[in-house]
């Protein structure tokens, strides 16, 4: 992030950091000591003006709005986050990475982040968002989401990152509009249609392209912009980068994007060796992904497995269930007069029962303190527990005896296959018109599958998947649900 001083300002040293997320400007200042009023006033015209550029250039842009680290989790996920006190090494490790210069370490300028599904990837990411923004060296993050319309293609990735490094890196902001002046193709898109192997009353699915490859509108939207502000004079050679997220890059359905953006990535690295720009990717280990991210010597290559502790899942289950008693009368209650819950024999086998899955053992603690969901629930935590840990470890034994709960309701199938293959989710209201069915019927079969489903409170906003494996499994031919 770049500092400014107040134009104007007599013997005043300001720090100065703008920074617009998601259409909401915020202001950190730093020491402050300006004694002209007339320097304040023409700092704030200056912010203004600025608030104005970043607005018509979103415009020109038309960035995906709900795919950065600031997006409302709840309502686009993935709704992933660090428990207090977990992943700290990896974290620590990945965040020192992120500040050192890339001279120091061999010139990769691409971490590679892998590991299993439910392994606590998008978690890891959205925390190294937050740290590296509040140290003003993040240039943009993208979130894919695999169903999640736009998200779950790389046409817009471009536009998204470019819009959100005009606002971090405010000098590139001319240099991304001059160069969509020139070529406003680069930010057009053309709607087609693409046959889909299955899909809800019809074979057939909108998109958009672009006539400019994805690789150009990378070069010329947000490497080349980034590059002319690099060479300028407020940067060395050993400048802290600024860093770039790229989470769940498997989660993009668009194979061939996926491939041409790693290849573009590495040649601009290639030829820019020096440059103080480092990018962080996640995903699992697909194979349209890792012939070309672990074969390359600009690549730094992470395997989150190695890292998913059983202190840190003992970590977890503590800060979870803690906070659960501090909010639950019942539990509470059970507690003087029983003594401590859980004992610690069933603690160490809850956490022998998870693994090192983080997706699962979130699953399980939904399940042991919301049960299925429904009012009509009679068991408790205390009841729940052990049936937790007959539950079969692994996501596809989780997914399988939560679905059978509502497998024998009206509509049981249309539902669930509606929720797997629409292009974008739906409200409760949405998938009842789309299935031309009472909203009530919808709801009353997802009612007992919310350890799995994100379901909300109002028949208005979407319900999503908790994590896309879910999907996986579904569309699975060994699933016996298979949609």
């Amino acid at each position: 992030m770049e500092s400014k001083i107040l134009e104007g300002a007599n013997n005043a040293q300001v720090d100065l950091r703008v920074i617009n997320v998601e259409g909401d400007l915020h202001q950190h200042s730093g020491l402050l000591e300006a004694k002209s009023e007339q320097s304040l006033i023409s700092s704030q015209l200056d912010l203004r003006n600025a608030y104005r550029v970043d607005i018509g250039l979103s415009e020109l842009l038309q960035p995906i709005t709900d795919a950065s680290h600031t997006r409302d989790r709840t309502r686009s996920p993935p709704d992933s986050a660090c428990q207090a006190g977990t992943r700290k090494d990896v974290i620590k490790w990945i965040v020192s990475w992120t500040s050192s210069s890339v001279l120091r370490s061999r010139r990769q300028h691409i971490l590679w982040l892998y590991g299993y599904a439910g392994c606590g990837k998008s978690a890891i990411a959205q925390e190294i968002a937050e740290q590296v923004h509040s140290g003003g060296r993040l240039l943009a993050t993208f979130f894919f989401f695999r169903g999640a319309g736009d998200r779950e293609e790389m046409g817009r990735l471009p536009n998204t990152l470019a819009a959100q490094m005009a606002i971090s890196l405010p000098k590139t902001a001319p240099l991304i509009e001059a160069a969509v002046k020139a070529q406003p193709q680069l930010v057009q898109f053309e709607p087609y249609s693409t046959q889909v192997k299955s899909d809800i009353k019809g074979t057939s699915r909108l998109r958009t392209r672009s006539c400019f490859s994805l690789s150009a509108r990378l070069q010329r939207l947000v490497y080349e912009p980034f590059k002319a502000i690099a060479g300028r004079s407020v940067f060395t050679k050993l400048s802290e980068p600024y860093l770039i997220i790229i989470d769940g890059l498997d989660e993009c359905v668009d194979k061939t994007g996926v491939e041409e953006f790693i290849t573009a990535t590495l040649t601009f690295f290639d030829r820019n060796s020096s440059l103080p720009l480092r990018i962080l990717i996640t995903s699992r280990v697909e194979q349209h992904i890792h012939p070309h991210l672990s074969t390359s010597p600009g690549v730094l290559l992470k395997d989150l497995s190695d890292h998913c502790t059983r202190d840190d899942i003992q970590r977890f289950m503590r800060t979870v269930f803690e906070a659960e008693m501090k909010a639950n009368l019942v539990i509470q209650t059970h507690i003087r007069h029983n003594g401590p819950w859980p004992g610690e024999a069933d603690s160490e086998m809850l956490v022998d029962h998870i693994g090192g899955s983080f997706i699962f053992a979130s699953t399980l603690f939904k399940y042991i303190f919301r049960g299925s969901g429904s009012l009509d629930d009679p068991t408790t935590p205390f009841e729940r527990f052990p049936l937790a840990l007959n539950i079969d470890p692994g996501l596809d034994g989780l997914y399988s005896q939560t679905l059978a709960r509502s497998a024998h309701l009206p509509y049981f199938t249309d539902i669930i296959s509606t929720l797997t293959l629409i292009a974008e989710p739906l409200p409760i209201s949405g998938i009842a018109e789309l299935l031309e069915i009472q909203a009530s019927a919808v709801a009353h079969v997802l009612v007992d599958l919310q350890a799995i489903i994100q379901v909300p409170g109002t028949d208005d906003a979407p319900v999503n998947f908790y994590h896309t494996s879910l999907r996986d499994f579904l569309t699975t031919e060994n699933s016996s649900l298979v949609v």
